[in-house]
């Protein structure tokens, strides 16, 4: 408990006592001396709730609960309800007390979810470590993260061998073995070997930064329930308290008296029809969602994106390290009148200068070093393949689309996988056949997606057609499109999106690197992170941080576990709310049961609000 929190207890104590001994003294009702003695608790419980009424009057901001309950209180005392009028600020503080602990607490759970910030970064300066500020290390400069400690800033192992905690990035409990070569990122935990990092990006470009960046700047994008409760708190308040001052005036006007019971109904209106429960619970229930989901690795952009989420009914992925594993191997080679092994040769040549994992795969399968001096030119052609002149000799080597540009007849291959097809100056060599391996969970998180309301599964993908046939086969796809370019495939994704039905929506999932045009064309874009790639985070509105499909599901679960909340709570709160205003209005509903209207509605509500970061792998 904050020393705030501490502070309104001694004072809701304080006022209680004093409460309790003013209403057992024996005095004259509406005496002088009794409104003093119960002015005193009345003080020192609501003068605070008084001071905000009138400030926020100086400053144009009339309409607040504030106000309500200073015009309900002040009314009370003024028609002679003074143990009323310090009971409702008494309960209102108690009220406010318990919203404040509350809230508290779950921001700190949340905040407590991403506490990654690195405190500190070790350098080496005359033999002896330096603790320094991570934002004041450089690319290139080497780093000691010692056992236990958190990895400052991302980098690449130079020196030794640890196990590294990323549960904190990723929800992933088993640690990941890093050693000299391999990278790492800001934010996980080096739990046993001494490391020497050498840094890759400074802080401010660092994971940790993104991540957290991206975390503290989610609840600017709200979701419509969010927008809604925004604006209705706007028009609610005014509302109400023009209609308590129709109810305090027309009636007596029209009945010719009885002032002070229809003033009073009007101030137990007031009192009941403070929106507190639905401007703090609701925005607390989307924040609970976007913080419990980043306990399982799934970074959240905003509100929005998980109502947008929930409604999912199209699912549409990319194949390639999406639902495979992005690990190609050589499967088979099919020379045409050239030796198999010059084939791979030729092909080995023409990729060399490829980050493909189609290039790599020929590459580890040709197992030689490539002589670069061979090779007097070699172009990319984007979605094709590769043309390259090798030993004077014009190589082509690519898809089927770049054998039907340059004239050469292919031979046909009915065996899954991607085909790599080769031409020797104009003329056909042959193909080599390569096949991606698919991901272990992506067959049962096609079905989950499925069990959870999904219409339509789709993959996109640049493979041949019997390659994406047969994965489409094995993972239980309802549709494959194949042999597509970056374009086809943002053609393919808004044919996609006609087809939806009124409230559905659109999701792609990519790794984020490739597939940037189709995130952006989606309603909602998931990227594959990669352990936290820079493009994943900036292109996605939602990042799956270890790169397993299965976790679709799962965020899919926890945006429909949050609306569910933000729907009971807004249900629930205008439920009541609505129910004992009439009740006021009729004269049925007295100060104590505005009280509960006010305060325990909104503390049930806040209650039921902190579930929202309660998530298990089964949501």
């Amino acid at each position: 408990m904050s020393k705030k929190q501490k502070t309104i207890l001694i004072r809701i104590i304080a006022a209680g006592v004093l409460l309790i001994i003013a209403s057992f003294l024996p005095l004259e009702e509406k005496s002088l001396v009794r409104l003093a003695a119960f002015l005193v608790p009345y003080g020192i419980i609501g003068w605070d709730v008084l001071w905000k009424a009138i400030r926020n009057i100086s400053n144009g901001q009339v309409f607040d609960e504030n106000f309500l309950m200073a015009v309900a209180t002040v009314g009370a005392l003024a028609v002679g309800e003074y143990p009323e009028a310090a009971a409702v600020m008494l309960f209102y503080q108690t009220g406010e007390l318990f919203q404040s602990v509350a809230v508290g607490k779950s921001r700190k759970n949340i905040a407590s979810l991403m506490d990654i910030r690195p405190d500190h970064a070790n350098i080496e300066s005359d033999g002896q470590l330096v603790e320094v500020d991570p934002e004041e290390i450089e690319q290139g400069q080497i780093i000691i993260v010692k056992a236990g400690e958190r990895i400052p800033l991302d980098g690449i192992v130079r020196n030794g061998s640890s196990s590294v905690d990323t549960s904190a990035l990723t929800g992933e409990s088993v640690p990941r073995t890093v050693r000299t070569g391999d990278s790492v990122i800001s934010g996980c935990i080096n739990q046993s070997g001494t490391l020497k990092v050498e840094v890759t990006k400074e802080y401010e470009d660092s994971t940790v930064s993104k991540i957290l960046d991206l975390v503290e700047n989610s609840a600017s994008k709200k979701a419509k329930a969010e927008n809604f409760i925004t604006k209705f708190a706007r028009y609610y308040t005014p509302a109400v308290v023009i209609s308590a001052l129709l109810l305090a005036v027309i009636p007596p006007i029209v009945t010719g008296g009885g002032w002070a019971m229809w003033i009073h109904r009007a101030l137990i209106f007031l009192v009941i029809s403070c929106p507190c429960a639905l401007v703090i619970s609701v925005p607390l229930s989307f924040f609970g969602g976007i913080g419990g989901a980043s306990k399982k690795g799934i970074l959240i952009k905003g509100g929005n994106y998980l109502e947008v989420l929930a409604n999912a009914e199209i699912v549409v992925f990319d194949k390639t390290g999406t639902l495979t594993k992005g690990v190609f191997e050589v499967n088979e080679i099919h020379p045409n009148g050239i030796d198999e092994n010059k084939l791979l040769e030729l092909a080995a040549y023409a990729e060399s200068y490829s980050d493909h994992p189609i290039a790599r795969s020929i590459s580890m399968k040709y197992g030689k070093e490539t002589d670069r001096n061979r090779i007097s030119s070699n172009e990319e052609i984007s979605g094709h393949g590769i043309k390259a002149v090798i030993d004077g000799h014009e190589i082509c080597a690519g898809n089927s689309k770049l054998m039907d540009d340059i004239g050469v007849e292919t031979v046909p291959c009915d065996k899954a996988g991607t085909k790599v097809h080769i031409s020797d100056n104009g003329k056909y060599a042959g193909h080599i056949v390569i096949a991606d391996r698919v991901k272990d969970t992506a067959r049962s998180a096609i079905k989950r997606l499925k069990e959870r309301g999904v219409k339509q599964t789709v993959m996109l993908t640049g493979d041949s057609s019997s390659a994406a046939e047969a994965a489409m086969k094995e993972l239980g796809l309802d549709k494959a499109y194949s042999e597509l370019l970056p374009a086809d495939k943002v053609e393919k994704v808004e044919k996609l999106l006609g087809e939806r039905s009124g409230k559905g929506s659109l999701a792609f999932v990519g790794d984020g690197i490739n597939d940037a045009p189709v995130i952006s064309r989606a309603d909602v874009g998931i990227a594959m992170g990669s352990m936290g790639s820079d493009a994943a985070i900036e292109a996605a509105d939602i990042v799956l941080m270890d790169d397993d499909p299965a976790k679709i599901a799962l965020a899919m679960d926890i945006s429909k576990r949050t609306l569910r909340i933000v729907y009971q709570n807004i249900v629930f709160a205008l439920g009541v709310k609505f129910i004992v205003l009439l009740l006021g209005a009729f004269g049925i509903a007295n100060m104590w049961l505005a009280v509960f209207a006010d305060v325990g509605v909104s503390v049930i509500a806040i209650l039921n609000a902190m579930r929202a970061m309660r998530v298990s792998d089964n949501c």
